[in-house]
């Protein structure tokens, strides 16, 4: 059982890797038992306000990497409920404001990765958040049946209509480079957690 620590960079060396609700809802529990917590999140959603602004600007998707960053967050309860605002009508109809800062910081700084860094300072988050990669990398699924589905948002959606069980999953490209950061963080990690997705 891992000791409680309140003092910042104090506690074991978590990793905590995957993307979605879970990772977000695990990191929240991570964050009060220790502060050395690198979050390495998943970069192939496509769907909603995330595969909008992937489309539109080439960007990577922020939406996971938005929910890992306001459960390591410590900042006013206001900031929190701005960044999760998501807009109801209009053209902005269904996008998340946090998403669309992420879309700002990137523009701004020319970097996926330096855009994440400088928002997770600006939230005094606990700890790291990490893209898995940042390459543009798309999910696929082989179905039973033989048919193969391109995008993390319509695999489920064919999986059950089609009503066939997913064979296997693979990435485009094959081989996509990790950040070196995310590397020394698993070498150097005390414990390795997979956070599911959703």
């Amino acid at each position: 059982m891992m000791k409680k620590h309140n003092t910042f960079n104090k506690g074991p060396k978590v990793v905590a890797i995957g993307g979605g609700t879970g990772l977000s809802v695990l990191l929240r529990g991570l964050k009060e038992y220790t502060s050395n917590i690198t979050a390495i999140v998943t970069v192939a959603d496509d769907g909603g306000g995330s595969g909008i602004l992937r489309e539109d600007l080439g960007m990577l998707p922020p939406g996971d990497i938005r929910s890992c960053i306001l459960a390591l967050a410590n900042t006013e309860p206001t900031m929190e409920k701005l960044l999760q605002f998501r807009f109801k009508n209009g053209r902005l109809k269904g996008q998340n404001f946090g998403n669309l800062l992420i879309a700002a910081m990137n523009e701004i700084y020319g970097s996926f990765e330096v855009a994440i860094k400088e928002i997770s300072n600006i939230l005094a988050v606990t700890g790291k958040v990490l893209p898995m990669t940042l390459e543009d990398v798309t999910l696929y699924a082989v179905l039973e049946n033989g048919q193969t589905v391109k995008g993390e948002s319509n695999i489920p959606l064919k999986n059950k209509e089609l009503g066939s069980k997913i064979d296997y999953i693979y990435m485009e490209p094959k081989i996509s480079l990790p950040l070196d950061e995310a590397i020394e963080a698993i070498l150097e990690a005390d414990l390795i957690v997979l956070g599911p997705g959703s």
